[in-house]
Protein backbone atom coordinates (compact mmCIF):
# COMPACT_ATOMS: atom_id res chain seq x y z
CA UNK A 1 0.00 0.00 0.00
CA UNK A 2 1.73 2.98 -1.33
CA UNK A 3 1.90 6.17 1.35
CA UNK A 4 -0.52 8.89 -0.26
CA UNK A 5 0.51 12.55 -1.08
CA UNK A 6 -1.02 15.09 -1.99
CA UNK A 7 0.01 19.06 -3.36
CA UNK A 8 -1.23 20.63 0.16
CA UNK A 9 0.79 20.65 3.36
CA UNK A 10 1.49 22.49 6.92
CA UNK A 11 0.50 25.95 5.90
CA UNK A 12 -2.38 24.84 3.97
CA UNK A 13 -6.04 26.14 4.92
CA UNK A 14 -9.15 24.37 4.80
CA UNK A 15 -10.37 26.71 2.31
CA UNK A 16 -7.32 26.09 0.03
CA UNK A 17 -8.01 22.03 0.05
CA UNK A 18 -11.38 22.22 -0.66
CA UNK A 19 -11.39 24.93 -3.79
CA UNK A 20 -13.05 23.68 -6.63
CA UNK A 21 -14.95 21.07 -4.41
CA UNK A 22 -19.13 21.05 -5.26
CA UNK A 23 -21.03 19.23 -1.85
CA UNK A 24 -24.21 20.32 -3.21
CA UNK A 25 -26.69 17.68 -2.32
CA UNK A 26 -24.60 16.27 0.59
CA UNK A 27 -25.26 16.20 4.44
CA UNK A 28 -22.29 16.80 6.84
CA UNK A 29 -22.52 16.27 10.53
CA UNK A 30 -19.48 17.65 12.47
CA UNK A 31 -19.33 17.24 16.31
CA UNK A 32 -18.11 19.60 18.63
CA UNK A 33 -18.83 22.55 15.87
CA UNK A 34 -19.83 25.79 18.13
CA UNK A 35 -16.03 26.76 18.40
CA UNK A 36 -12.30 26.22 17.20
CA UNK A 37 -11.44 23.11 14.66
CA UNK A 38 -15.19 21.68 14.53
CA UNK A 39 -16.60 25.31 13.82
CA UNK A 40 -13.86 26.33 10.64
CA UNK A 41 -14.31 22.61 9.07
CA UNK A 42 -18.62 23.59 9.42
CA UNK A 43 -18.05 26.60 7.70
CA UNK A 44 -15.85 25.35 4.73
CA UNK A 45 -18.37 22.38 4.41
CA UNK A 46 -21.16 25.07 4.47
CA UNK A 47 -19.24 27.40 1.76
CA UNK A 48 -18.89 24.20 -0.50
CA UNK A 49 -22.44 24.12 -0.44
CA UNK A 50 -23.27 21.11 1.96
CA UNK A 51 -26.16 21.00 4.51
CA UNK A 52 -24.38 20.45 7.95
CA UNK A 53 -25.69 19.68 11.48
CA UNK A 54 -23.49 21.24 14.07
CA UNK A 55 -23.60 18.35 16.70
CA UNK A 56 -23.14 20.18 19.59
CA UNK A 57 -23.35 20.11 23.82
CA UNK A 58 -24.43 23.50 24.12
CA UNK A 59 -27.30 23.87 22.04
CA UNK A 60 -27.70 28.06 22.69
CA UNK A 61 -23.91 28.61 21.07
CA UNK A 62 -24.11 25.83 17.81
CA UNK A 63 -27.41 27.85 17.62
CA UNK A 64 -25.26 31.22 17.30
CA UNK A 65 -22.04 29.56 15.21
CA UNK A 66 -24.84 28.13 12.96
CA UNK A 67 -25.82 32.16 12.53
CA UNK A 68 -22.20 33.10 11.66
CA UNK A 69 -21.16 30.31 9.34
CA UNK A 70 -24.84 31.30 7.43
CA UNK A 71 -23.62 34.97 7.58
CA UNK A 72 -20.38 34.42 6.12
CA UNK A 73 -21.33 31.24 3.34
CA UNK A 74 -24.82 32.43 2.51
CA UNK A 75 -25.71 28.70 3.08
CA UNK A 76 -28.87 28.86 5.16
CA UNK A 77 -28.37 25.02 5.49
CA UNK A 78 -26.74 24.83 8.46
CA UNK A 79 -28.35 23.97 11.80
CA UNK A 80 -27.71 22.80 15.53
CA UNK A 81 -28.33 19.94 16.92
CA UNK A 82 -27.58 18.88 20.68
CA UNK A 83 -25.30 15.94 21.35
CA UNK A 84 -23.60 14.82 24.71
CA UNK A 85 -20.93 12.52 23.84
CA UNK A 86 -20.42 11.48 27.44
CA UNK A 87 -24.20 10.25 27.54
CA UNK A 88 -25.12 7.28 25.22
CA UNK A 89 -28.67 8.06 25.49
CA UNK A 90 -27.87 11.51 23.82
CA UNK A 91 -26.29 9.96 21.63
CA UNK A 92 -28.77 7.49 20.54
CA UNK A 93 -31.39 10.11 20.70
CA UNK A 94 -29.28 12.15 18.26
CA UNK A 95 -29.11 9.18 15.62
CA UNK A 96 -32.57 8.06 16.17
CA UNK A 97 -33.64 11.65 15.16
CA UNK A 98 -31.52 11.66 11.67
CA UNK A 99 -33.62 10.58 8.14
CA UNK A 100 -32.02 10.30 4.74
CA UNK A 101 -28.18 9.96 3.86
CA UNK A 102 -25.62 11.31 5.58
CA UNK A 103 -22.36 11.75 3.43
CA UNK A 104 -19.60 12.71 6.04
CA UNK A 105 -19.07 12.62 9.26
CA UNK A 106 -16.67 14.31 11.34
CA UNK A 107 -15.46 12.98 14.78
CA UNK A 108 -14.01 16.24 15.62
CA UNK A 109 -15.16 17.06 19.24
CA UNK A 110 -12.91 15.86 22.28
CA UNK A 111 -11.66 16.60 25.67
CA UNK A 112 -7.75 17.06 26.84
CA UNK A 113 -6.19 16.56 29.66
CA UNK A 114 -8.65 16.78 31.96
CA UNK A 115 -9.27 15.78 35.59
CA UNK A 116 -10.44 12.43 36.91
CA UNK A 117 -13.42 12.07 36.16
CA UNK A 118 -16.13 9.44 35.44
CA UNK A 119 -19.02 8.81 33.66
CA UNK A 120 -21.91 7.12 35.70
CA UNK A 121 -21.07 3.79 33.83
CA UNK A 122 -17.34 3.92 35.47
CA UNK A 123 -15.71 4.86 31.99
CA UNK A 124 -13.02 7.14 32.33
CA UNK A 125 -14.05 10.57 30.70
CA UNK A 126 -11.29 10.94 27.80
CA UNK A 127 -11.94 7.73 27.07
CA UNK A 128 -15.80 8.05 27.10
CA UNK A 129 -15.94 11.13 24.91
CA UNK A 130 -13.44 11.19 22.70
CA UNK A 131 -13.88 7.23 22.00
CA UNK A 132 -16.76 5.51 23.14
CA UNK A 133 -19.13 8.33 22.41
CA UNK A 134 -18.03 9.04 18.74
CA UNK A 135 -17.78 5.18 18.65
CA UNK A 136 -21.64 4.93 19.37
CA UNK A 137 -22.29 7.94 17.12
CA UNK A 138 -20.71 6.30 13.78
CA UNK A 139 -22.25 3.04 14.75
CA UNK A 140 -25.99 4.29 15.08
CA UNK A 141 -25.71 5.98 11.93
CA UNK A 142 -24.09 3.56 10.00
CA UNK A 143 -27.29 3.05 8.11
CA UNK A 144 -27.32 6.37 7.12
CA UNK A 145 -23.50 6.67 6.15
CA UNK A 146 -24.47 3.51 3.68
CA UNK A 147 -27.54 5.29 2.35
CA UNK A 148 -25.01 8.05 0.88
CA UNK A 149 -23.46 5.10 -0.98
CA UNK A 150 -19.79 6.80 -0.76
CA UNK A 151 -19.51 8.18 2.76
CA UNK A 152 -16.39 9.71 4.55
CA UNK A 153 -15.70 9.33 8.80
CA UNK A 154 -13.21 11.62 9.52
CA UNK A 155 -11.67 11.00 13.24
CA UNK A 156 -10.18 13.91 14.81
CA UNK A 157 -6.88 12.19 16.76
CA UNK A 158 -3.22 13.84 17.80
CA UNK A 159 0.14 13.24 17.65
CA UNK A 160 -0.34 12.47 21.60
CA UNK A 161 -1.55 8.83 20.53
CA UNK A 162 2.34 7.86 21.21
CA UNK A 163 2.33 8.77 24.75
CA UNK A 164 0.22 5.01 24.85
CA UNK A 165 -1.40 2.57 23.60
CA UNK A 166 -5.14 1.38 24.50
CA UNK A 167 -4.76 -0.40 27.73
CA UNK A 168 -7.08 -3.23 27.26
CA UNK A 169 -6.61 -4.72 30.67
CA UNK A 170 -7.37 -1.26 32.34
CA UNK A 171 -9.09 1.04 29.85
CA UNK A 172 -10.64 2.82 32.97
CA UNK A 173 -7.15 4.17 35.28
CA UNK A 174 -8.87 1.10 37.96
CA UNK A 175 -5.69 0.11 38.93
CA UNK A 176 -3.42 2.92 37.02
CA UNK A 177 -2.67 5.75 39.06
CA UNK A 178 -4.63 8.71 36.88
CA UNK A 179 -2.67 10.65 34.59
CA UNK A 180 -4.41 12.91 32.61
CA UNK A 181 -1.86 12.84 29.08
CA UNK A 182 -1.79 8.91 29.70
CA UNK A 183 -5.67 8.94 29.40
CA UNK A 184 -5.66 11.71 26.50
CA UNK A 185 -3.20 9.54 24.51
CA UNK A 186 -4.93 6.53 25.27
CA UNK A 187 -7.84 7.94 23.65
CA UNK A 188 -6.35 9.33 20.84
CA UNK A 189 -4.97 5.55 19.90
CA UNK A 190 -8.65 4.40 20.04
CA UNK A 191 -9.70 6.97 17.57
CA UNK A 192 -7.02 6.10 15.46
CA UNK A 193 -7.45 2.04 15.63
CA UNK A 194 -11.47 3.22 15.31
CA UNK A 195 -10.46 4.09 11.58
CA UNK A 196 -8.55 1.09 10.95
CA UNK A 197 -11.78 -1.62 11.52
CA UNK A 198 -14.68 0.74 10.30
CA UNK A 199 -12.95 0.90 7.28
CA UNK A 200 -12.55 -3.02 7.00
CA UNK A 201 -16.12 -3.55 8.28
CA UNK A 202 -17.76 -1.00 5.82
CA UNK A 203 -16.00 -0.55 3.00
CA UNK A 204 -18.43 -3.11 1.57
CA UNK A 205 -21.00 -0.05 2.03
CA UNK A 206 -18.91 2.39 0.69
CA UNK A 207 -17.61 3.84 3.86
CA UNK A 208 -14.23 4.97 4.68
CA UNK A 209 -12.49 6.38 7.81
CA UNK A 210 -9.02 8.36 8.47
CA UNK A 211 -7.47 9.55 11.14
CA UNK A 212 -5.58 12.62 11.72
CA UNK A 213 -3.62 15.01 13.51
CA UNK A 214 -4.67 18.59 13.24
CA UNK A 215 -1.16 20.07 14.37
CA UNK A 216 -0.82 22.32 17.40
CA UNK A 217 -3.61 24.94 17.47
CA UNK A 218 -4.78 27.08 20.54
CA UNK A 219 -8.43 26.20 20.95
CA UNK A 220 -10.77 25.82 24.15
CA UNK A 221 -9.39 22.39 23.66
CA UNK A 222 -6.50 23.71 25.90
CA UNK A 223 -8.88 25.02 28.89
CA UNK A 224 -7.77 22.19 30.87
CA UNK A 225 -4.31 23.00 30.08
CA UNK A 226 -4.02 26.87 30.87
CA UNK A 227 -4.38 27.48 27.37
CA UNK A 228 -1.74 26.41 26.37
CA UNK A 229 -0.36 24.26 23.40
CA UNK A 230 2.10 22.55 25.47
CA UNK A 231 6.14 21.91 24.36
CA UNK A 232 5.36 23.56 20.64
CA UNK A 233 7.71 26.38 19.31
CA UNK A 234 6.15 29.27 17.58
CA UNK A 235 6.67 28.15 14.05
CA UNK A 236 4.96 24.61 14.50
CA UNK A 237 1.73 26.82 15.78
CA UNK A 238 -0.88 27.01 13.13
CA UNK A 239 -4.06 28.95 12.54
CA UNK A 240 -7.26 27.56 12.83
CA UNK A 241 -7.81 27.54 9.20
CA UNK A 242 -4.43 25.80 8.82
CA UNK A 243 -6.12 22.92 11.21
CA UNK A 244 -8.87 22.34 9.54
CA UNK A 245 -7.13 21.52 6.54
CA UNK A 246 -6.67 17.94 7.07
CA UNK A 247 -10.09 17.27 8.56
CA UNK A 248 -11.59 18.98 5.59
CA UNK A 249 -9.27 17.15 3.13
CA UNK A 250 -9.89 13.74 4.52
CA UNK A 251 -13.86 15.12 4.42
CA UNK A 252 -13.69 15.78 0.59
CA UNK A 253 -11.15 15.90 -1.42
CA UNK A 254 -11.24 13.27 -4.45
CA UNK A 255 -7.35 12.41 -3.50
CA UNK A 256 -9.21 10.29 -0.90
CA UNK A 257 -11.96 8.40 -2.71
CA UNK A 258 -12.08 4.84 -1.62
CA UNK A 259 -9.09 5.53 1.01
CA UNK A 260 -9.37 4.40 4.46
CA UNK A 261 -7.89 3.36 7.90
CA UNK A 262 -5.15 5.51 7.46
CA UNK A 263 -3.67 8.58 9.70
CA UNK A 264 -2.82 11.76 8.19
CA UNK A 265 -1.08 14.70 9.38
CA UNK A 266 -0.31 18.11 7.85
CA UNK A 267 -2.40 16.73 4.76
CA UNK A 268 -0.76 14.07 3.76
CA UNK A 269 -0.22 10.15 5.13
CA UNK A 270 2.28 9.62 7.79
CA UNK A 271 4.81 7.17 8.52
CA UNK A 272 4.29 4.46 10.50
CA UNK A 273 6.80 4.56 13.15
CA UNK A 274 8.25 2.36 15.85
CA UNK A 275 9.29 4.77 18.53
CA UNK A 276 8.17 8.39 19.47
CA UNK A 277 8.93 10.61 17.19
CA UNK A 278 9.65 13.56 19.24
CA UNK A 279 7.43 16.04 16.16
CA UNK A 280 3.89 16.26 15.42
CA UNK A 281 4.19 13.47 12.54
CA UNK A 282 4.33 9.81 12.42
CA UNK A 283 1.88 7.18 13.46
CA UNK A 284 2.59 4.54 16.17
CA UNK A 285 2.47 0.97 14.63
CA UNK A 286 0.20 -0.37 17.30
CA UNK A 287 -2.26 2.55 16.49
CA UNK A 288 -2.69 0.92 13.21
CA UNK A 289 -2.41 -2.56 13.87
CA UNK A 290 -4.92 -4.67 12.86
CA UNK A 291 -5.72 -7.06 15.77
CA UNK A 292 -5.58 -4.18 18.30
CA UNK A 293 -8.53 -2.25 15.83
CA UNK A 294 -10.66 -5.27 15.73
CA UNK A 295 -10.16 -6.22 19.59
CA UNK A 296 -11.18 -2.58 20.44
CA UNK A 297 -13.94 -2.73 18.12
CA UNK A 298 -15.38 -6.01 20.28
CA UNK A 299 -14.51 -4.14 23.44
CA UNK A 300 -16.26 -1.29 22.88
CA UNK A 301 -19.48 -2.86 21.58
CA UNK A 302 -19.47 -4.70 24.59
CA UNK A 303 -19.37 -1.49 26.99
CA UNK A 304 -21.82 0.09 24.83
CA UNK A 305 -24.18 -2.97 25.37
CA UNK A 306 -24.84 -2.56 29.19
CA UNK A 307 -26.23 0.83 28.71
CA UNK A 308 -29.26 -0.33 26.27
Amino acid sequence: MNTLTTPFGFSSTAAEVAAGVDLAGRRAVVTGASSGLGKETARVLASRGAEVTLAVRDLAAGQRAAEEITGATGNPAVHPARLDLADPASVAAFANGWRGPLHVLVNNAGVMACPEQYTPQGWEMQFAINHLGHFALATALHGALAEAGSARIVVVSSTSHQRSPVVFDDLHFDFRSYDPWTAYSQSKTANVLFAVEATRRWAADGITANALMPGAIKTNLQRHIGGSSGRVSADQLKTVEQGAATSVLLAVSPLLDRVGGRYFADCNESEVVDRRTGTLLGVARYAVDADNARRLWTVSEALLSHTR
